[in-house]
């Protein structure tokens, strides 16, 4: 299992950042994909989920309205798509899918909100 984040980088408050995750390794259009993030001295915590088939998505309470997971099965891709983003949303983000019971992360990417 390969999972390879990019799109990261510094925005403003308020702008805008779309992140990629290219997997490989295994059957991509059979699992559920995550984006988790970890800030600065804090527990990392789940961002946003969709299911196999694209179908189901589910959000932070943190997130929600603002953030959009979606998923190319066809390029074994997902992506997060993040609006409106705020200094709070300052973390590395990681690319998460668990398979046979096993978590599988990538290598992150940053993303800083700062003015």
């Amino acid at each position: 299992v390969q999972l390879v984040e990019s799109g990261g980088g510094l925005v403003q408050p308020g702008g805008s950042l779309r992140l990629s995750c290219a997997a490989s390794g295994f059957t991509f259009s059979n699992y559920a994909m995550l984006w988790d993030r970890q800030a600065p001295g804090k527990e990392r915590e789940l961002v946003a989920t969709i299911s196999g088939a694209g179908g189901t998505t589910n959000y932070a309470d943190s997130v929600k309205g603002r953030f959009t997971i979606s998923r190319d099965n066809a390029k074994n891709t997902v992506y997060l798509q993040m609006n409106s983003l705020k200094p709070e949303d300052t973390a590395v983000y990681f690319c998460h899918v668990i398979r046979l019971g096993t978590d599988y992360w990538g290598q992150g990417t940053q993303v800083t909100v700062s003015s």
